[in-house]
């Protein structure tokens, strides 16, 4: 099967992450915090590397149970960086579980983290035309006003292309190469 030029076909990991899960339309509430958090871990760092510490990701973050997760203190904070089975940041590990709590706010005013983002998609996935991934936006309009959203409401490590990435994984948008068997 040819895939998208961006996998490095020499890792299984970001094989089956290709083949499996990017792109492919998701709505579970658990899944959805889970790349949500994972996509603010990689900010200024590859997404393989956040990839493949996600087992160790979701052992120190209860599974990503978001009510869970959001009851997390500074107890916890020292645990996680103390495991070492996450990426060594402070401010990153804080986020998760402020941002934990803030999407208990938007559950509240939207019902689920679901119908928050997908409803700037209409409900349905964006399919771009891309003949070579190196040429795919790294932005869109969409991601902008997500993230100008989430930011008012205090998300921490949001930026818009963080978002896009997010979108991109979750399949708010299908940005496989057109030739990709996974289009």
């Amino acid at each position: 099967m040819k895939r998208c030029g961006w996998v490095k076909l020499s890792d299984k990991i970001y094989v089956a992450y290709h083949d499996e899960e990017w792109g492919k339309p998701l709505h579970s509430e658990r899944a959805l915090f889970e790349l949500f958090c994972l996509e603010t871990q990689a900010a200024g760092l590859s997404w393989l590397t956040v990839l493949k510490k996600r087992e160790g990701y979701r052992n120190a973050f209860a599974h990503f149970v978001l009510e869970k997760v959001a009851r997390f203190g500074e107890m916890d904070v020292a645990r996680i960086l103390e495991e070492g089975l996450v990426i060594k940041s402070r401010p990153k590990i804080e986020a998760i579980i402020y941002n934990a709590r803030l999407f208990e706010t938007i559950i509240k005013e939207f019902g689920s983290i679901d119908s928050y983002f997908w409803r700037y998609v209409e409900g349905k996935p964006i399919v771009n035309a891309i003949a070579d991934y190196k040429t795919a936006p790294c932005t869109s309009n969409i991601s902008d006003a997500i993230t100008k959203d989430l930011k008012k409401r205090g998300f921490k490590f949001v930026g818009s292309t963080t978002i896009y990435a997010f979108m991109q994984a979750c399949g708010m948008v299908n940005d496989h190469e057109d030739s990709c068997g996974c289009k």
